[in-house]
């Protein structure tokens, strides 16, 4: 029970580090654009990331609990192993200043557990990890076409407005923009940590049918909205400043097509990374401007990290599973 307990804990500090890591996310563009210091910005995301707690409901948690690996695989040493795989590529992506996802790096991670386990692929259940891996492609995708398309429509609303006047009403409109940004990370990212919890319990006979008990949901949202105060400046650079330079308008455009894209996700239960989504919609918005706007070299850098989450957080993952049963603890 004390192993648990531990495991438990290690789920929950992995979740402050999502927070942590993709607090650039939520934060980045109102940042950049000047809307609010990285103290009040931290603050209004961390609030809105908890406030998701209610009435969202945990269809993702479900798809990443007992809808992507045999449930019956699973004990506590595969997520142990799983939650440090995930975390040691969340450390190595931020001190690089990746934007990676924390949410793939999580099911990677889970994913190379349960292999080592089990010594085969056949654990792994292919319906789960269909829509996720179509939404790699697909969510920032969708970023993109959103911020592209927000961002002509109010450009073309603005278009009698003098720059300042634009200007001035957009830095009220990304406060809005901001919060649902954050909602919506909130909304899905914390439930995927709410799964691994949930899939442990079941594992251990301590919960009699696969539901996330209420504490659990509310300990993730908390451990989530305490990693993003704490924030994680090296990614804020890279989203917020050097893949397009951004104005409140923007800011805005961008945030609103993110929110629009993981509220949608949420709903289908599908695990999407915020990430993937919000970098799509800056380039969406970069690009409308000029293509030469955006760098893509840095936004390369970010498409090859994207691709290496998973099969590297899986890799580690496998490695500590190995390691635990080189010690005689994994069986």
């Amino acid at each position: 029970m004390t192993l648990i307990i531990i495991v438990v804990c290690i789920a929950f500090v992995f979740d402050f580090f999502n927070g942590f890591h993709d607090a650039a996310n939520s934060i980045a563009t109102v940042v950049s654009t000047r809307v609010l210091s990285p103290v009040q910005a931290v603050i209004w995301a961390a609030f809105f990331n908890f406030v998701a707690v209610f009435g969202f409901g945990t269809a993702v948690a479900k798809t990443v609990g007992s809808g992507m690996v045999d449930i019956s695989i699973v004990t506590t040493y595969v997520v142990l192993a799983a939650l440090l795989g995930a975390i040691i590529w969340d450390i190595i992506t931020w001190w690089l200043g990746l934007p990676t996802s924390s949410s793939h790096a999580l099911v990677g991670a889970y994913a190379g557990a349960a292999v080592a386990r089990a010594g085969t692929t056949s654990v792994i259940i292919a319906s789960g990890w269909t829509k996720t891996l179509l939404f790699i492609v697909l969510a920032p995708l969708f970023g993109l076409i959103l911020g592209f398309f927000i961002f002509l429509l109010v450009t073309w609303l603005s278009r009698k407005r003098s720059p300042m006047a634009v200007d001035r009403w957009f830095r009220h409109g990304q406060l809005v923009s901001a919060a649902a940004y954050s909602l919506g990370h909130g909304t899905n990212d914390a439930q995927k940590t709410m799964g691994i919890v949930a899939g442990l319990l079941f594992a251990n006979h301590l919960i009699p049918t696969f539901e996330i008990p209420t504490w659990v949901i509310f300990c993730a949202y908390l451990s989530m909205g305490i990693g993003t105060m704490s924030g994680g400046w090296r990614i804020v650079r890279t989203m917020g400043m050097r893949i397009t330079e951004l104005k409140p308008i923007g800011g805005f455009a961008a945030e609103l097509a993110s929110s629009v894209s993981l509220f949608g996700a949420s709903a289908l239960g599908v695990p999407v990374s915020t990430t993937h989504t919000i970098t799509g919609a800056i380039v969406g918005v970069g690009s409308l401007r000029r293509l030469s706007a955006v760098r893509w070299g840095v936004a390369t850098r970010i498409i090859w990290a994207w691709v290496l989450t998973i099969p590297a957080s899986g890799g580690i993952a496998m490695l500590c599973y190995y390691g635990l049963e080189a010690l005689g603890y994994a069986k």
